[in-house]
């Protein structure tokens, strides 16, 4: 199918796009979805937004932040609440873009 190779979707890591094929085929319901990859509902709840996060990112042409990835790992392990993920996410989403470099800058 001509097209189909350059779907934003096709730039989503596997396990996003396995995901999105087992969402579908639970017709959408993320309880059954949880049932299926024997999860809670919160944890299924933060995979689906980080594959959501991821999709924005490659519909803008962004690479994903690497903190906000850091951050669904953390989720998905059950190291932090999803509510802590949500404030952090929020900090780091209000302080706008940040630079790579990582060196002190003399003033």
């Amino acid at each position: 199918m001509p097209g189909v190779v350059d779907h934003p979707l096709f730039a989503l890591p596997r396990e996003d796009l396995d995901l999105i094929a087992q969402l579908v085929l639970a017709s959408g319901s993320l309880k059954d979805l949880a049932a299926g990859y024997e999860v809670s509902y919160p944890t299924i709840r933060a995979r689906l937004d980080r594959t959501i996060a991821r999709l924005r990112e490659v519909l803008a042409g962004r690479t994903p932040d690497p903190v906000i990835e850091l951050v669904a790992d953390l989720v998905e392990r059950g190291e932090i609440s999803t509510a802590g993920a949500r404030a952090i996410r929020e900090l780091v989403r209000r302080q706008g873009p940040r630079s790579t470099d990582t060196r002190r800058r003399e003033p």
